[in-house]
C-alpha cells in the first residue's frame, strides 16, 4: 500500500515539475495558416523604419524567415536578392525577418553578401511564434488582400521558372 502511495506522489510530482518547468512556446491563440490572414505586425528594420503589415495592402508581401548563422539561408540569398531587384516597380514588397539572431551580426553579413530587402527585427522572435515558424528558411507568400496563400519550407532558387510562377499569379 505503501508502495502505492509513493508511485502516485512521485507522478504528480513530476507532472507539476512538467507544467513549471516545460517552455510555453506557443503563446498565441492561432497560428497562421494558408489561406487565413496573415498575423498583423509592426516591426522596425535594421535601420529602424517600423513596418506594417496593414500599410503593405494592395501589394503581394514575400515575407523570407531566415538568419545570419543559417547555412541554407546564406545559399538562397542570392536568388532572393535577384528576385528583389526584379520585382522593382511591381506591386510586391519583399521583407525577410530575422530568426533567433543578434541583429547586430546584419552588418558584417551584408559585407559579404548583398541584402537588398528590409530586413525586420522580432526581438523576442514573436513574429516566428505567430508564423509558426519551426527552422529557416520559410517564406510567407501574402496576397493583395492580406491573406497568406504560400508557406514555402526550406530553400528555393527565387529565380526560377516554378517560384516566379507562383509569384506572378498573385500580382
Amino acid at each position: 500500500m505503501k508502495f502505492k502511495a509513493l508511485v502516485l506522489i512521485i507522478i504528480l510530482a513530476l507532472a507539476v515539475a512538467a507544467l513549471i518547468f516545460i517552455p510555453d512556446e506557443r503563446t498565441y491563440e492561432r497560428i497562421a495558416e494558408v489561406g487565413e490572414p496573415a498575423p498583423a505586425f509592426a516591426l522596425p528594420d535594421a535601420d529602424g523604419k517600423i513596418w506594417k503589415l496593414s500599410d503593405l495592402k494592395g501589394q503581394v508581401v514575400f515575407i523570407n524567415f531566415w538568419a545570419t548563422w543559417c547555412t541554407t539561408c546564406k545559399s538562397e540569398m542570392p536568388t532572393k536578392e535577384a528576385l528583389y531587384k526584379k520585382m522593382q516597380g511591381k506591386p510586391f514588397q519583399m521583407l525577410g525577418m530575422l530568426f533567433r539572431d543578434d541583429p547586430a551580426n546584419l552588418p558584417s553579413y551584408k559585407r559579404e553578401q548583398p541584402v537588398s530587402p528590409p530586413t525586420l527585427i522580432s526581438f523576442k522572435n514573436e513574429s516566428a511564434k505567430m508564423f509558426g515558424i519551426t527552422g529557416v528558411p520559410e517564406t510567407f507568400i501574402i496576397d493583395k488582400e492580406g491573406i497568406i496563400r504560400e508557406k514555402l519550407v526550406g530553400p528555393k532558387d527565387w529565380t526560377s521558372d516554378e517560384m516566379m510562377a507562383i509569384l506572378e499569379k498573385y500580382l
